[in-house]
């Protein structure tokens, strides 16, 4: 384990929002999930991967009380799923979110506010800071998959949970809108909302997250920052030397690299050497137009830590 998976180790339940420790989950005589730790500090956003069937969504449900443990313990704060303090401080976004399509958005809002028991929010506001004000008195039954999505996340925004919980929250939204959204989670994060977000879009949340953990067939197979878990990984970066017309050949041979259209050349070097390479390259001289350089990506880490085999 790492210094930062040390960190957010269950141990340290006081200091994060969100503990898990050692739980367990059977279905009749299969288990489903095995022994999960996962820690998510106030203000951290941490991205839940895994194929279908990893376990994503019953770790959810665990989280929310809806689904009993088989082993193990939860804790929102302090406070076991499914308890009153447990549902005051959660908030969650399904994946295919669903209300009553009689309803306005507006009533829909004040309704969800009215529940909560606090004071009642600018309604107006909160769902034009999510993209619809527009719509705020159309009815549900006329909006799209995405409108729903973002009127959601304006449930979310409703009384500043301690955890929010996000399945695939981007579904149905089209590239500037899922960008809005991952806006809006930074400034729930910098609220001090802790925020687990499980996805299957690779590219958003590498970008998007503190950390990252992957499920595979219910076992935590990764936990940790995408640096530490690429240095841990020992996967290559990627450097594509552009050539100066006429030199690929020679470049090629000076550092044992493979022409790539006659105009490039890659070679690939793991973390410890990389500046090496790049030093090694830059002498050179004139004969290098340009160095591009490719860290390992989250889809790559991906399927390193999620093949089958690896544990």
């Amino acid at each position: 384990m790492t210094d930062n998976a040390q960190n957010n180790a269950p141990g340290n339940a006081p200091d994060n929002a969100l503990t898990i420790r050692s739980v367990s989950k059977f279905r009749g005589k299969t288990q489903v999930l095995h022994d999960i730790d996962l820690c998510v500090a106030p203000g951290e956003r941490v991205a839940l991967l895994g194929h279908n069937g990893a376990g994503k969504s019953t770790l959810m449900k665990m989280i929310l009380g809806l689904t009993p443990l088989s082993g193990g313990n939860i804790a929102i704060g302090t406070a076991p799923p499914g308890s009153a303090a447990a549902r005051r401080d959660t908030a969650f976004l399904p994946e295919s979110v669903s209300f009553h399509p009689t309803l306005t958005g507006r009533e829909q809002l004040t309704l969800f506010a009215r529940l909560t028991g606090g004071r009642l929010p600018d309604i107006g506001a909160l769902l034009a800071r999510v993209g619809l004000a527009d719509a705020t008195d159309n009815r549900i039954a006329t909006y799209s998959k995405g409108m729903r999505q973002r009127l959601g996340l304006a449930q979310v925004l409703l009384g500043r949970p301690k955890v929010a919980l996000l399945d695939e929250p981007t579904s149905g939204l089209d590239p500037i809108s899922r960008q809005d959204l991952y806006t809006i989670i930074d400034e729930l994060a910098a609220q001090g909302t802790a925020v687990l977000i499980a996805s299957h879009a690779l590219t958003e949340v590498e970008a998007q997250t503190d950390r990252i953990a992957i499920l595979r067939k219910g076992v935590k197979v990764a936990d940790d920052t995408l640096s530490n878990l690429s240095r841990i990984a020992g996967l290559p970066t990627r450097l594509r030397i552009l050539a100066q017309d006429g030199q690929a050949e020679r470049i090629a041979q000076q550092t044992g690299g493979t022409r790539i259209n006659g105009a490039s050349v890659e070679i690939y070097c793991d973390a410890d050497s990389k500046m090496d390479e790049l030093r090694r390259i830059a002498a050179m001289g004139d004969v290098v137009s340009d160095i591009e350089m490719t860290p390992p990506r989250l889809e790559d880490l991906y399927r390193y830590y999620a093949r089958e085999g690896r544990i």
